[in-house]
């Protein structure tokens, strides 16, 4: 099997006296989707902050693509390919679903123009309807400001907006929160159509049946550490459930 997207090895992480990871140990393969779990507490957000350059380990080693590596920002990570849906979704209601696609990334016109700071807006639309029709993003339009469409659809633009830019790794967390049984489908079908291109995702979710439904491999957390690693085809809601409580003990991972 080739090298992890990115791993994460023996990371603690202490906030004053607060011990939030006691050796965390995580892995995701190219084109594969890992489900990231456990309960409150357990150390998930902080886990993935280390990975994507929000925080920084006490201790451990972060290796990507093999090798070695620090982040030392967000920006760091996303430079090398390494996106994150956040679950405020986190996108400018009042700008237009190219515009959120595009935001930090803004395409200029050529020449003078674009020297003097002018965007290329039918650019950034055109691109922006070829990445969404390729992800099976439906909305009802391109050119209204996302604060006018439903929930869901807001949930596929954020989805998007990572997914088109994240060439290595993508961490997706808690992305069809709130959203209804159709919404759902079609942001899993993202995640599912983005895995098939290549990329490593990382889904952190409470959602136990849509963890099953989409990841093919889960690793959890308990209490700052990952306690147990489940093939998905072969985990039942018990198995999980089990791990996540403590119920369930397999050999440390």
């Amino acid at each position: 099997m080739t090298a992890p997207a990115l791993e994460a090895v023996d990371l603690t992480k202490t906030y004053g006296s607060v011990e939030a990871l006691r050796g965390a140990s995580f892995s995701v393969h190219p084109g594969e989707v890992v489900a990231l779990i456990g309960d409150n507490g357990a150390g998930k957000s902080t886990l993935v902050k280390c990975m994507a350059g929000a925080e920084q380990p006490t201790s451990g080693t972060i290796r990507f693509e093999g090798a070695e590596t620090r982040f030392d920002s967000p920006t760091d990570a996303r430079r090398r390919g390494i996106e994150t849906v956040y679950q405020d979704l986190a996108v400018a209601p009042e700008l237009d679903p190219a515009a959120n696609l595009f935001l930090g990334r803004e395409i200029r016109r050529p020449g003078v123009l674009g020297a003097l700071g002018m965007l290329d807006k039918k650019a950034m639309r055109r691109r922006a309807a070829e990445e969404f029709g390729r992800l099976g993003v439906a909305l009802q339009s391109i050119d209204v400001p996302i604060g006018s469409l439903s929930g869901g659809q807001r949930q596929s633009v954020a989805v998007a907006r990572s997914v088109v830019w994240a060439s290595k790794v993508v961490f997706m967390d808690e992305p069809t929160a709130a959203l209804g049984v159709v919404q759902r489908e079609r942001v899993l079908d993202v995640i599912r159509r983005v895995r098939d291109e290549g990329v490593a995702v990382v889904l952190i979710s409470h959602n136990m049946p849509e963890v099953l439904s989409v990841s093919d491999r889960v690793e959890v957390l308990r209490l700052g550490r990952r306690v147990a690693r489940f093939t998905a085809k072969d985990a039942t809601l018990e198995d999980l459930v089990g791990a996540m409580t403590g119920a369930l003990h397999q050999e440390e991972a």
